[in-house]
């Protein structure tokens, strides 16, 4: 179970929230804007789609990074010397955090937003928020609980209106989102842009 640091107050002398990036489909490429928000957090999560361990060492902030298997995480898609790590991904990772239960999937249905919504909902009735991929499409669907979130496509395949991830903020088990879209880059600041966060 993640824990706040007891040690850490914010101004009103509550415990510091504690804000967890969700990420999704970054397939071997994360922007790096989207690697400088992370850096933020305590911990990410990665709802699949990785594309290699690369991914996951400029996801890791303050604390771990906990991520499942996506359809195209395959053998054929990763590096030889990275597959041992591949094989570790689990299809799903339940999270326990102050105030509730995290669901991470990777999702795989082409089914329209509220249906698959519904299926993920019935599946995991428990959770206080279900974070799912493979559509690259941002939705923070807060209807009702469980939430579910897609946190849209942190790289640069299929972004549709730019590179995204979310952030939960937890506060004395109270839950909040924060959504972050980043205009797409040109493919001449794209370079500019790996060239400078190297």
């Amino acid at each position: 179970m993640c824990q706040l640091d007891p040690d850490s107050r914010s101004a009103n002398g509550g415990a510091r929230p504690l804000t967890v990036a969700l990420v999704a489909d970054t397939h071997g490429y994360l922007d790096v804007r989207v690697a400088a928000g992370v850096r933020g957090c305590d911990l990410a999560v990665h709802a699949g789609d990785v594309g290699g361990v690369a991914v996951l060492d400029a996801l890791r902030p303050r604390g771990p990074v906990h991520a499942v298997k996506g359809n195209n995480d395959t053998r054929a898609k990763w590096p030889r010397a990275e597959q041992p790590l591949l094989a570790t991904l689990p299809a799903e990772v339940t999270l326990p955090l102050p105030g509730g239960v995290l669901v991470v999937v990777h999702g795989d249905r082409a089914l329209p937003a509220r249906r698959r919504h519904a299926r993920l909902r019935a599946a995991y009735p428990d959770a206080r928020a279900i974070v799912y991929g493979h559509s690259h499409r941002l939705c923070c669907d807060q209807e009702k609980i469980p939430w579910v979130v897609n946190p849209g496509a942190a790289g640069r395949s299929r972004t549709y209106g730019g590179p995204s991830f979310v952030v939960l903020r937890i506060e004395r088990e109270e839950w909040s989102l924060e959504t972050r879209r980043f205009e797409p880059l040109s493919p001449v600041r794209e370079r500019a842009t790996r060239t400078a966060g190297s």
